[in-house]
């Protein structure tokens, strides 16, 4: 049984041993139904489902898809690609263990899985601000969180970098030490002053 040309946009093979199947959105449920049940392809694990973005594409999220068969000991990847409005339809009917996996990428990139009853967040809080792998996300986030003391619990704030944090300075902290006892010698040495052992240079 073989799949139908509209349902595919390209084919590849990776690393020369990795088949890729990018397929279209709206045939994702039916692409993948025949890739677990046709007897030719037999693929009964989902052993993976992941999220990527691509923000200067004008559909920058892809959900990558790692299917297994292990009756015919063959792999396949699986690829759709979408935009942040646009849901993807839910795999969980043919594999239960998707939940786990769409509520990882809803987390972490915003993808929307059509179908999927328990989209909540799974890595970060229930109140995170954002969703932080997409590349337009914020190094340093939004809030962060920390036990206050005086009220015995965490609390949320807003990020603030002190001083020391905004400054790097890259010089080795054996190169910038200069005054600890006893290394006089060194630093001597170390500015062009006559090594210890030389005409004219201190004993030790």
């Amino acid at each position: 049984m073989a799949l139908p040309d509209s349902t595919i946009e390209a084919v590849r093979i990776e690393r020369d041993a990795e088949l890729v199947l990018h397929v279209r959105r709206e045939t994702l449920p039916g692409t993948m139904a025949v890739l677990r049940d046709a007897p030719a392809f037999a693929f009964e694990q989902l052993m993976d489902l992941c999220g990527t973005d691509w923000p200067e594409r004008p559909l920058r999220f892809e959900v990558v898809y790692n299917l297994l068969s292990l009756s015919l000991n063959q792999r396949i990847r699986v690829v759709v690609a979408t935009d942040a409005a646009s849901p993807v339809s839910s795999v969980v009917d043919l594999w239960p263990c998707a939940t786990w996996y769409e509520r990882e990428a809803w987390d972490m990139y915003g993808i929307v899985f059509e179908g999927q009853a328990d989209l909540r967040r799974l890595l970060t809080d229930y109140g995170f601000e954002g969703h932080p792998l997409r590349k337009d996300f914020p190094l340093t986030g939004h809030v962060e969180v920390r036990y206050d003391e005086e009220r015995k619990q965490v609390v949320y704030e807003p990020v603030e970098l002190t001083q020391d944090f905004r400054n790097f300075d890259f010089l080795s902290p054996w190169e910038g030490m200069t005054d600890l006892p006893g290394d006089e010698k060194v630093h001597l040495n170390r500015i062009g002053g006559p090594a210890v052992g030389q005409i004219g240079a201190p004993k030790p």
